[in-house]
């Protein structure tokens, strides 16, 4: 069996101190400077810890980072690869590099959604207002506040009925987005959720674009400020 030549590929080294997100940068660079494609075969795990100048734990880290934003995959007994999708949904890339960055990611959010919400007032149908509905219902009868899916799920929704091929892909960084700041609340209001969703979902269901932006801002707002009220910069 011909042994496959080593693609070599420029890295900058990390120096020790160095945390997982510089890690994560220098990996995103392979991409964005056009040393590999969507799609490549990453050097294997020991060529990333003798370029990089980390420890495995390090590495490994970054690497579970970004996987769960989508940029790359690691297949048992094959290797781990870039998705072919990073090329039309750049966001990962951005989310990658700012993964530590909890305010810019609360930013980021904040700007999608409430461009994505003005979009649904004018297109949401009433399968999907129905859709809406059922998730607010099943918020306000959680018994144990544990309903962090299903306030997921209505945003989810208010994505879809955009009904826009370009935020699409902008649209399952929204749902990454949401996950990362979900972690970070301590606790939850299921009573204001429900209000705020409520309200939410009256303005779509009046199809007032205006309105719909002003009660999501209301409720984004108030979700990072509760995010970030303890948040060490």
């Amino acid at each position: 069996m011909v042994n496959e030549e080593r693609r070599k590929v420029n890295l900058k080294s990390v120096s020790r101190s160095t945390l997982s997100k510089q890690v994560v940068e220098r990996i995103v660079q392979m991409l964005t400077s056009g040393q590999m494609k969507p799609g490549d075969k990453l050097p294997s795990e020991m060529e990333l810890i003798e370029d990089l100048g980390v420890s495995r734990p390090v590495l490994r880290e970054a690497l579970s980072a970004l996987e769960i934003l989508e940029v790359i995959t690691r297949k048992t007994r094959e290797g781990t690869f870039f998705n072919e999708k990073i090329g039309s949904n750049p966001f990962s890339l951005m989310l990658a590099l700012s993964i530590d960055n909890l305010p810019a990611i609360v930013e980021a959010r904040m700007t999608l959604e409430l461009g994505l919400v003005t979009l649904a007032a004018e297109k949401i149908t009433d399968e999907q207002l129905a859709q809406l509905k059922e998730t607010i219902d099943a918020i306000a009868n959680s018994e144990d506040n544990n309903y962090g899916e299903l306030d997921k799920e209505f945003h989810r929704i208010i994505a879809l009925s955009a009904n826009n091929s370009v935020f699409e892909g902008m649209s399952q960084s929204l749902l990454i987005a949401h996950d990362k700041t979900d972690r970070e609340i301590k606790y939850r209001e299921r009573e204001r959720t429900v209000r705020h969703h409520t309200a939410i979902y009256n303005a779509l269901a009046k199809h007032d674009p205006y309105e719909a932006y002003k009660q999501m801002y209301q409720h984004l707002n108030y979700v990072r400020q509760k995010v970030l009220e303890h948040y060490d910069a």
